[in-house]
C-alpha cells in the first residue's frame, strides 16, 4: 500500500512539475505568423495557444528571426519552434510534436526582368538569390552548389532587395509571396514564378530541442493531436471558421 502510495504521488509531482514549465514559442514572420498591434498572432500562432492551453502549460511568444529562433530551440530546454520543416538533417536534432500542414516553395523574380531566365534549377544557379539565415531554403541551395547566396535575417529584407534589383530570385511559398506583396506595398502583378522546387515540398512541424523533458513534449503532443483530429487545426490553417 505505501508503495502504492508513492507511486501515486511522484505521479502526482511530475504532473505538477510538468504544469509549472514556463513553455517559450518561438517563430519567424511569415503569412502564418507575425506581430498584429504588437502581439505575436496568424493562424499558425493561434494553434500553438490553444495546443499549450489545451496541455495546461504556460507559455510565451516570441518572434524572432530564424536563426535566433532555431538556435534556442537547439540549444535551450522548454522551448517549442514553429513553423519547422521536418528534414532527414533535422530528425534526431529535434522532439517533434505535430503537423500543421505542407508546404511548396517556388523562385520568384520581378517580371520586369527579361534579362533573369529560368526554366530549370541549373538555369538559377547563374543569379543571385535571397534567403533567410540557416533556414530550409538557405540549406537546400547550399546543398545544391548555389554560389550566389545573399543571406538575411527576415523574409521582408529579402522581398526589398528583390523588388530594388539588389538580388534576382527569391524562394517563397505562395502564402507568403502575397503577404509580403502586401507589406511592402508591391503589386503582385509585377512578381513572376518561375520555377517550382518541388524536392522542397516539406511538412512543418512544432517541435522541442532535445533537451525538453518528454513529459512536456508528450502533453503537448496529445493536445495537439486532439485538436487535429476534431480538424481544428486544419480550419485554421486554411482560413475557415
Amino acid at each position: 500500500m505505501k508503495r502504492f502510495l508513492l507511486v501515486v504521488l511522484l505521479a502526482m509531482q511530475a504532473g505538477l512539475g510538468a504544469q509549472a514549465q514556463t513553455v517559450q514559442a518561438v517563430t519567424e514572420a511569415t503569412s502564418y505568423s507575425y506581430l498584429r498591434d504588437g502581439k505575436v498572432s496568424g493562424p499558425a500562432t493561434e494553434v500553438v495557444e490553444a495546443t499549450l492551453q489545451r496541455a495546461g502549460l504556460d507559455y510565451r511568444l516570441n518572434l524572432y528571426p530564424w536563426a535566433r529562433a532555431y538556435d534556442q530551440a537547439r540549444n535551450q530546454p522548454n522551448v517549442l519552434i514553429y513553423m519547422i520543416a521536418r528534414t532527414p538533417e533535422r530528425e534526431l536534432g529535434f522532439k517533434w510534436v505535430g503537423e500543421f500542414m505542407k508546404m511548396q516553395y517556388h523562385l520568384y523574380k520581378l517580371k520586369e526582368r527579361k534579362d533573369v531566365v529560368v526554366s530549370s534549377l541549373q538555369d538559377a544557379r547563374s543569379y543571385s538569390v535571397g534567403v533567410v539565415r540557416d533556414d530550409l531554403r538557405h540549406q537546400y541551395l547550399k546543398s545544391r552548389g548555389f554560389a550566389k547566396v545573399v543571406v538575411s535575417a527576415h523574409n521582408i529584407d529579402n522581398f526589398r532587395k528583390l523588388v530594388s534589383r539588389q538580388i534576382q530570385l527569391i524562394p517563397l511559398p505562395e502564402n507568403d509571396a502575397l503577404s509580403l506583396c502586401q507589406e511592402a506595398g508591391v503589386n503582385c502583378a509585377d512578381l513572376e514564378r518561375v520555377l517550382t522546387l518541388d524536392e522542397l515540398t516539406a511538412s512543418l512541424y512544432m517541435a522541442y530541442g532535445m533537451s525538453t523533458p518528454d513529459q512536456v513534449v508528450e502533453r503537448t503532443r496529445a493536445a495537439f493531436q486532439k485538436l487535429k483530429v476534431e480538424g481544428w487545426v486544419g480550419r485554421v490553417m486554411q482560413g475557415r471558421p
